[in-house]
């Protein structure tokens, strides 16, 4: 029996970074949480603890400080591409690298005179992601976003479902549905407007869980993903994993009292948890760049 080494990749995790741009008096900010890995020829380092070819953690955080300095931040997507062709193309026995970066959004104070020059206020819980996959030439960009909290107050049933002797849930044409929106998207290409492209899907998806009349999450999501793809041809595929935030109407009737869908509990746990891809049949294979990104079929 021989025994080898398989798959490996290391490098260092989540180097939290805010970068502020200070050339005008409004001041602009960047809060980023970046990881970098590494793949290649590191079977010494594996099998021998030989350091030769070990990039060492410590120098990739560095460099993506150095890197903030140097360039900025600018689009995620492209700061990820910028650290992953510099490990790629600086050292040999470096044959791909993996760079994922979660951008966390901030908001200029609101002041009577207007939107403040250098005070921020955090929003929420809403993070832009991306990933980004380099194997010699070959490059993958797949972002995203998480925890975008939307709720409708109506225009969601749900009914026709199997009944069986477990099944308690009414069945409903009137309904509060409510998700927390975690999207990956991948892109074909890398000549793109990353910023643009972005704000373009958030909106999409927004809008189309507004004005869709839904008879359930998962045709929900069809259509958000549908919609994205309709009028983005540079994004070859969209997945989602999105809880179902349930809101069950309070019953009212022991005090005397109606509840026509006015009333509700908003149960936090458990809850339906709801995923599907969205793909163009004649996109191009994604390889294995999705192996990467967990919590995603």
């Amino acid at each position: 029996m021989a025994i080898r080494l398989g798959d490996n990749q290391y490098g260092k995790a989540e180097v939290r970074l805010v970068h502020i741009n200070r050339d005008t008096d409004v001041h602009t900010i960047k809060d980023v949480n970046v990881t970098s890995q590494l793949r290649g020829d590191f079977e010494a380092v594996h099998t021998k603890g030989d350091n030769a070819h070990c990039v060492a953690t410590d120098t990739q955080k560095n460099t993506v400080y150095a890197f903030a300095r140097k360039y900025g931040v600018g689009a995620i997507e492209d700061f990820a591409l910028r650290l992953a062709r510099y490990h790629v193309d600086t050292f040999e026995q470096v044959h791909g690298a993996r760079q994922e970066i979660e951008e966390y959004t901030w908001t200029r104070a609101a002041t009577a005179e207007g939107p403040h020059n250098h005070s921020f206020v955090r929003d929420g819980r809403e993070t832009r992601t991306t990933v980004v996959v380099k194997d010699g030439a070959e490059e993958t960009v797949i972002s995203g976003l998480e925890g975008l909290t939307v709720l409708k107050t109506t225009d969601s049933e749900f009914h026709g479902f199997p009944r069986t002797e477990y099944t308690t849930l009414a069945e409903t044409t009137d309904r509060v549905m409510a998700t927390d929106v975690k999207a990956r998207w991948r892109y074909i290409g890398t000549d793109i407007d990353w910023d643009k492209t972005y704000a373009s899907i958030r909106a999409i998806l927004i809008e189309t869980f507004a004005d869709h009349h839904s008879l359930a999450l998962q045709q929900t999501l069809w259509e958000m993903g549908k919609a994205v793809l309709e009028a983005h041809p540079e994004v070859a595929e969209i997945k989602f994993s999105c809880p179902n935030k349930h809101h069950f109407v309070v019953d009212l009737s022991p005090f005397g009292l109606d509840n026509p869908n006015e009333v509700f509990f908003a149960s936090d746990r458990s809850y339906g948890k709801i995923e599907a891809t969205i793909e163009r049949d004649d996109a191009p294979a994604a390889g294995r760049v999705w192996e990467t990104v967990p919590g995603f079929i």
